[in-house]
């Protein structure tokens, strides 16, 4: 049986860090970034998975801030393969007593630490490291007419970017809109349609 994994509600709710227990040896290392037991102590129901995302990043590659339509939205759980990645969740629910605020967790491939965003939080990430890999469990499939992106550079947000490494952005996320732009154009979802939703699949948990 593996030993205990720790549980961290983030200052954003409704995001999680799960630190694994590592176990090294002369061969090499194991570990579990994903548990179902803990997840659903932490969450309060399972991890629906409908696709496995894989990506690969130079050194200062940033995606994001990505995040969908809620419902039904899509869920992420997300661990560093390889490398080294600062990991941002974003509020961008409309009404949450946290809109617009951030947390910032690094992940790697020497903690192994997993990161759990529900449905409605904007996600981004930064690589530190060339070759960085991160891998995304979704709890839904990828729906490009419901997916919507906030720039990452975005001052209001203040993301706290390393000053010493240059962003490499993609053209989608180099020219998405603002936070308030997003809300003006009525983007964002809204707080109360995403804590519905988390409420009926804890009640179909049950």
């Amino acid at each position: 049986m593996l030993a205990t994994m720790h549980v961290r509600e983030l200052a954003v709710p409704d995001a999680y860090e799960f630190a694994p227990p590592v176990f090294p040896d002369q061969r090499g290392l194991f570990v579990a970034p994903f548990q179902e037991h803990a997840f659903v102590k932490a969450v309060g129901h399972p991890l629906r998975v409908a696709q496995m995302n894989h990506s690969l990043s130079r050194r200062g590659t940033v995606r994001g801030v990505h995040f969908a339509d809620t419902p039904p939205g899509q869920a992420k759980y997300v661990y560093c393969a390889q490398g080294a990645l600062l990991d941002v969740v974003v509020d961008v629910r409309v009404g949450s007593p946290t809109f617009g605020r951030h947390e910032v967790v690094r992940l790697d491939s020497t903690d192994y630490r997993g990161l759990y965003l529900a449905e409605g939080l904007g996600h981004a990430f930064m690589a530190l490291d060339d070759d960085t890999t991160m891998v995304y469990l979704c709890s839904t499939g990828y729906n490009p007419a419901a997916e919507h992106g906030v720039t990452p550079l975005d001052p209001a947000l203040g993301i706290p970017w390393p000053a010493d490494i240059e962003p490499l952005l993609s053209d989608k996320d180099a020219t998405a809109p603002t936070l308030a732009e997003a809300e003006r154009a009525d983007l964002l979802p809204r707080y109360e349609d995403c804590t519905a939703h988390y409420e009926r699949l804890r009640r179909a948990h049950t």
